[in-house]
């Protein structure tokens, strides 16, 4: 029988990063993996061992970047802090494992492996809620897709949460980490694993979120920063939320978005997300998705029947929604995409709302592919 609810990491508030590395006490025996611009402008007086994560190489991470990484980590590290977005936690979560072999065979399970340091993170997105997840992305070159690792073992040990390491992010990137966290709210909450606790925690990161997008929409996009520690909770809520019932089509049609165009993951969560919840309600108007609808009308002062509309109409003012064509993808190639959907991507599909046939898939690509 799967557990009700699980939350294995610490979670822990801190005003400044200073605060949070005195009482963490970390230093020398630790290694931070982090970008350098941050080290730069918000630690770089630490005493620790830092590797920077761009001089493996850019965007989200792959199975080179992890493997070039990990032949630089010193062996007798025992904890490692990972202070970043996504990127960042992602292939911290694999540092922290031991494994003869390559990361392709641990992510297939092809190989054993072990957890052997401690994992602590900082997010500085408002996006992922990876740091209290038990789950890490990467990219397969060579399969031209993403691939998921779900193990307990990669759950991180300790969340530091600190506000000031978020309220300096540029405004696209809020956008994108602040819509990821939405999606994840709202996957989770029509999962068909979801329960009344992980419910509770995607109803109130999907209120926060949205009341959040309102503000920023009312007060300048210039000023989001002033609700930085609040789309940081509602992100570690919407992690907590997703970690136990799980994300769902969204995420599994827009991986391939990313493994062969480099669509940054939130940007391209939200190109999938307004048309798959339409297939959704197509398929099945009158199930799980009407308390859906009331959770959002209610958050939006819209009617119910209105819920969908508004909720899409809101996102698309945080960040404007581009057609598939606009990108350079190809018409031809979405058949393709479902395949690679359907053979890698069940981990998610098992979450969706209702089953989506190859044909559902492909009219969900179709259409945004010019719209």
């Amino acid at each position: 029988m799967k557990d009700t609810f699980v939350l294995k990491t610490t979670i822990k508030e801190f005003s400044t990063m200073k605060e949070c590395f005195e009482q963490e006490k970390i230093g020398k025996e630790d290694l931070i993996i982090t970008n350098e611009f941050i080290y730069n402008s918000k630690f770089k007086e630490i005493d620790a061992n830092v590797l920077f994560q761009e001089r493996y190489g850019v965007g989200e991470p792959t199975d080179e970047m992890i493997e070039n990484i990990r032949k630089d980590v010193l062996k007798d590290i025992k904890r490692i802090i990972a202070i970043g977005g996504g990127t960042i936690i992602d292939i911290s979560k694999f540092l922290i494992l031991d494994y003869e072999g390559t990361i392709d065979q641990v992510i297939l399970h092809e190989i054993p492996y072990k957890k052997t340091k401690k994992l602590y993170v900082v997010p500085t997105t408002c996006g992922t809620g990876s740091e209290v997840t038990n789950v890490a992305i990467s990219e397969l070159k060579k399969r031209k897709t993403k691939k998921g690792l779900a193990d307990d073992l990669i759950y991180p040990d300790k969340a530091l949460l600190i506000p000031e390491m978020v309220e300096t992010l540029p405004y696209k990137f809020f956008a994108t980490s602040s819509i990821d966290a939405l999606i994840h709210s709202v996957e989770s909450y029509l999962s068909p694993n979801s329960t009344l606790y992980s419910r509770m925690f995607s109803v109130k990161a999907m209120t926060m979120i949205l009341n959040g997008f309102k503000k920023v929409v009312q007060d300048g996009k210039e000023n989001w920063s002033q609700y930085a520690k609040e789309f940081l909770i509602a992100s570690n809520l919407a992690g907590i939320a997703f970690g136990n019932a799980g994300c769902a089509a969204v995420h599994a049609l827009s991986y391939p978005l990313g493994g062969a165009y480099h669509i940054p993951h939130g940007e391209a969560n939200q190109l999938m997300f307004e048309s798959v919840y339409n297939k959704y309600y197509e398929k099945d108007p009158n199930g799980h998705i009407q308390d859906f609808f009331e959770v959002v009308s209610e958050i939006l002062g819209v009617e119910k029947e209105d819920a969908l509309k508004a909720l899409f109409a809101l996102t698309n003012q945080i960040l404007k929604r581009k057609p598939l064509s606009s990108y350079g993808i190809k018409k031809e190639e979405l058949p393709e995409f479902v395949k690679s959907v359907i053979e890698g991507q069940q981990r998610l599909l098992n979450n969706n709302y209702v089953e989506l046939s190859s044909d559902d898939m492909i009219e969900i690509y179709n259409n945004v592919y010019d719209k």
